[in-house]
């Protein structure tokens, strides 16, 4: 009896109080950057005006975290107006780039790559461009409230000296989703 309660008296002094505790490793995701797309989590319901091709309409869009929370998922439901769209996106903050990096694909074929952060009171991601003769594309994310915002997808084709609005999306938060 006496060497169990001498074992248990080592194994107490070794861990700090706590036997088996070892100290708390930091996840790999917790670093502020991680948070700041957080604005976008939540379920929202999304209408636009017709614009360039597209017709006025409504959806939903529901974003949240995944993969340990490193992860920011959307799932996009533009519905009969834009031909039955749905599409999902991820998104990461890349630490090495000490970018965002976001991969968007949909039931129609696209596919966009795109980088960007926090730029002034919004959120801009660039898209790559597989080829030199496509316009560069972005969406921007303003006018973030708590329970609304507005996205905007544009393009440009002298550089980035001008852009211009090809889709605009207004969201609205869900009440029941906080």
């Amino acid at each position: 009896m006496r060497l169990i309660a001498t074992i248990a008296l080592l194994l107490t002094a070794q861990t700090g109080g706590h036997a088996g505790a070892q100290a708390a490793a930091p996840l790999p995701c917790d670093a502020p950057e991680f948070r700041q797309l957080d604005f976008w989590l939540g379920v929202w319901d999304v209408r636009w005006d017709a614009a360039a091709g597209i017709a006025a309409g409504h959806g939903t869009n529901r974003v949240t975290r995944t993969l340990g929370d490193c992860v920011i998922q959307e799932s996009f439901d533009g519905g009969p107006t834009t031909g039955n769209l749905i599409g999902q996106s991820l998104s990461t903050y890349h630490l090495p780039l000490k970018r965002w990096r976001q991969t968007w694909v949909d039931n129609q074929g696209g596919y966009f790559a795109l980088v960007g952060g926090p730029e002034g009171n919004g959120f801009v991601l660039v898209s790559s461009r597989l080829k030199d003769d496509v316009p560069v594309q972005r969406m921007v994310f303003e006018e973030i409230q708590s329970d609304s915002l507005t996205w905007r997808w544009q393009k440009t084709t002298d550089g980035g000296k001008s852009w211009s609005d090809q889709w605009v999306i207004y969201y609205t938060r869900q009440p029941e989703h906080p």
